[in-house]
């Protein structure tokens, strides 16, 4: 390999396809690299039979749960929030025109043993049952000034500089109690811990608000969005997107070894005796192991059932988030069902995952509050898998690590660590970018 390419990205997980699809967007010359012969790395999507060889070590799973072919199983489940991060990446890039979405049915919370669907306006907050008479009306106060404030109109403030309020001081100023504290920043600021109560306001309520928006899109049952046939799908769309763009793609590439010179900067890439030179790495933290530090556990559960969740309103596809203080545990835990009507499994399956924060070593009993909510199953695999950050510095040896999925099952946080990384690759600011980007959701297929 003589060519000298700009950057040559290591793995296809979801997030290393977008930022090859960026760059190559932004005319950098891309070679993309995996040892892997099929796309998503991390983040595919297995039939049944790669299902049962992964978490059973046979292929030959029982014939009563239909065509191995028809499952489309994601191995880190997420849904996109529909006015969120990733849509704005999708239209931006054009790759709405290799995918088909439908919109996801519905959005809960776990509250004193019980699932309710998460009220995000204030004529929702009227009817939930996860409040008393008193605190729906205190609740609604909360959503009407999140929905009319607007950060550049001081009128909409009512005084209150939420850059300098904690969201702590703020929600108290409306009387909410900690029980509807707890769903409005878990089911819908989306915080996986409490630390945002202690933090500026206006984060918060440019989540809330960002789920509103969202959920405003359809006027349906939940904020989200998902693609047909699965995740899998998506990091397949970014990698068309770079081809199209004149990124050149090399599957089952064995070792794939980054070269180093003697200030330490990388050099290339070397496989099966070629070296390929590059002026940039971008990576998943399994290829350069010695620049990232272990940060957790991700414990999970993966259930093929015959039925939909109990309690969800017969939803075909849901989110179920129960906050930590529901359950007692230092961080939120999160249930996520897809089904046949989204192309993931044959009619009448579903597909459940119960996934959290691990802070044991035993899956299976960490997970029960959200696998009790399941219903009868008819399958179940644990798995755990350890997260990972870099721990390098980009400047001093041009290599770009991305960080490892956490359990939550929306891609917000996955498209923060993408555009950072972007940021550092080209020197453009990818948040900021992202603010003017079109968000016209009529271009995504539905």
């Amino acid at each position: 390999m003589d060519e000298e390419y700009d950057v040559i990205v290591l793995g296809t997980g979801l997030k290393e396809c977008i930022l090859s699809g960026l760059l190559s967007v932004d005319g950098l010359k891309v070679l993309h690299m995996d040892r892997n012969d099929y796309y998503g790395g991390e983040s595919t999507s297995l039939n049944l039979v790669q299902l049962w060889k992964k978490f059973r070590g046979s292929d030959n799973p029982p014939s009563n749960l239909g065509s191995s072919r028809d499952y489309n199983v994601d191995m880190m489940p997420k849904f996109i929030m529909a006015n969120g991060g990733l849509v704005r990446v999708l239209i931006h890039t054009d790759v709405t025109k290799y995918l088909y979405f439908k919109a996801v049915d519905g959005s809960f919370v776990y509250s004193k043993g019980k699932v309710h669907k998460v009220p995000a306006t204030d004529m929702e907050a009227l009817k939930s049952p996860l409040m008393g008479i008193f605190e729906k009306r205190r609740a609604r106060k909360f959503f009407i000034y999140v929905q009319a404030y607007n950060e550049n109109d001081p009128k909409t403030h009512e005084g209150m500089d939420l850059t300098r309020v904690t969201t702590r001081e703020f929600i108290a100023k409306f009387g909410l109690d900690d029980n509807t504290m707890d769903f409005i920043g878990h089911a819908l600021a989306l915080y996986r811990d409490d630390h945002y109560l202690d933090e500026p306001a206006l984060d918060t309520v440019k989540r809330v608000k960002l789920y509103e928006e969202s959920l405003a899109r359809f006027g349906g049952g939940s904020p989200y969005i998902y693609p047909l046939y699965g995740l899998g799908e998506l990091p397949q769309a970014f990698a068309r997107l770079s081809a199209v763009y004149g990124g050149t793609y090399m599957l089952n590439k064995p070792e794939c070894k980054v070269e180093f010179d003697e200030e330490g900067k990388v050099l290339g890439v070397t496989s099966e005796g070629e070296t390929a030179k590059c002026k940039k790495v971008v990576c998943d933290p399994s290829y350069l192991p010695n620049k990232v530090r272990k940060v957790g556990k991700v414990a999970r559960a993966i259930a093929i059932m015959s039925h939909p969740i109990p309690n969800t309103n017969d939803s075909h596809s849901v989110q179920i988030i129960l906050p930590q203080k529901q359950l007692g545990r230092r961080s939120d835990m999160y249930v996520f069902c897809s089904s046949y009507s989204h192309n993931v499994a044959p009619k009448g399956k579903f597909i459940a995952f119960v996934s959290t924060e691990a802070e044991t070593d035993h899956p299976e009993t960490e997970l029960k509050p959200g696998i009790d909510l399941l219903g009868p199953v008819d399958e179940i695999f644990f798995d755990i898998y350890d997260r990972y950050e870099p721990v390098n510095e980009p400047s001093l040896d041009n290599c770009f690590v991305s960080t490892s999925y956490d359990p939550t099952t929306h891609f917000e946080s996955t498209v923060v660590d993408v555009l950072n990384m972007y940021t550092m690759i080209t020197g453009k600011v990818g948040m900021k970018v992202l603010e003017f980007w079109s968000t016209d959701i009529s271009t995504c297929r539905f």
